[in-house]
């Protein structure tokens, strides 16, 4: 049958919910011969087979909303009456199929968690009336002893106009009815404790702060600390190194070529460690050419190692960029070598840097 991935995934998870917010939720006992209501939406996945079948009018799948009746028994066994309104989609035709779905089901809660176990009988009033029997398994979420949230998943069984197999996903609230749980009996007072010898204080470490108190043991005797006994540190932004990325282009060209990006990603991983370090990227150039020309093509080549930080995941925030042109040349002269040492992407960057205040 045509099961959704979402249904397999709700179904699968119900059981794994258990100990979750389990706390939140009122004892068995406390649910004991108490009447609840609910209302639900649900999606409903239909048999392949409906859907090629035109006596079933092609029937897709659709959802449905409807209301639950039900009583509780004992700790263990309940009971629910079920209506729903459902709609389907068809594969043949323009409009929906619609029709109602009565039920009864048997419900079995399972010791010490807020799943439970259904299984019953259900009926179904389409473009042909039909029955099924059904198994399925849930889980409540108890907002507060009234009040709970549920996710339900079913399997639906044809017992009459053919062996079909259907499935739904139902969510919904329940309400439940009742006198509120006796208070628990006040416990006997306690006879009071003899008072507790004074204690010793002890500091292992000479920073002022007693061991029991302490949590950065053995400080450095000369750095100030706070009251938990931690080394009281400074902050301040400071640089931490000049880098120059290898970075190559053609002529008239910003286009960063696969060796220079090798250098670009060994600097956005740089970044990723030190989240709290900044970048400053200066484009500069060879002195061919007019020094406007030259000052456009550094900036457009900054901006483009800028842009491959960004891509790496690194915040713009992080990021500036600045073309200098030929205006701080590395090295003087028109030669081929003072050329290609001109023509380069220097990376200033700039981090947090502690430092501990001394007593």
């Amino acid at each position: 049958m045509k099961l959704k991935a979402t249904a397999i995934a709700v179904l699968t998870a119900l059981p794994l919910l258990s100990v979750q917010a389990f706390a939140n939720a009122p004892s068995a006992q406390d649910l004991e011969k108490k009447v609840f209501g609910s209302l639900f939406g649900e999606a409903y996945f239909t048999d392949i087979r409906k859907g090629q079948s035109a006596a079933w009018d092609n029937v897709d799948d659709g959802w449905g909303v409807g209301v639950e009746l039900g009583y509780r028994f004992n700790e263990t066994w309940g009971i629910r009456a079920e209506y729903a309104r459902q709609s389907l989609d068809s594969l043949t035709q323009n409009s929906r199929v619609t029709g109602d779905r009565f039920g009864l089901d048997a419900m079995y809660h399972l010791a010490n968690t807020n799943v439970y176990l259904v299984g019953g009988w259900k009926h179904f009033e389409h473009n042909v009336a039909f029955d099924a029997l059904n198994i399925g398994v849930g889980y409540r979420y108890f907002v507060n002893e009234s009040v709970a949230l549920f996710a339900e998943g079913n399997r639906f069984r044809g017992i009459s106009n053919g062996n079909w197999n259907d499935a739904s996903i139902k969510l919904g609230a329940s309400w439940i009815f009742g006198a509120t749980p006796a208070a628990a009996p006040t416990p006997a007072p306690q006879p009071e404790p003899a008072p507790a010898p004074a204690p010793v204080v002890v500091d292992s470490d000479g920073d002022g702060v007693p061991d029991s108190q302490d949590r950065c043991p053995n400080t450095p005797a000369a750095h100030k600390v706070d009251a938990q006994g931690c080394t009281i540190y400074t902050e301040k932004m400071d640089r931490v190194g000049d880098v120059d990325i290898e970075v190559r282009f053609a002529f008239d060209s910003a286009v960063v070529s696969p060796e220079g990006r090798t250098e670009v990603n060994q600097l956005a991983a740089f970044m990723k460690r030190f989240p709290e370090a900044v970048v400053f990227i200066e484009g500069h150039a060879s002195n061919i050419g007019s020094a406007d020309y030259n000052m456009r093509l550094s900036e457009r080549r900054a901006k483009a190692i800028a842009d491959l930080l960004v891509a790496q995941g690194i915040e713009t925030s992080r990021i500036t960029s600045k073309g200098f042109g030929v205006t701080q040349p590395r090295v003087q002269g028109n030669t081929r070598e003072a050329h290609r040492a001109n023509q380069r992407i220097e990376a200033k960057v700039t981090a947090t840097v502690k430092e501990p205040v001394l007593r």
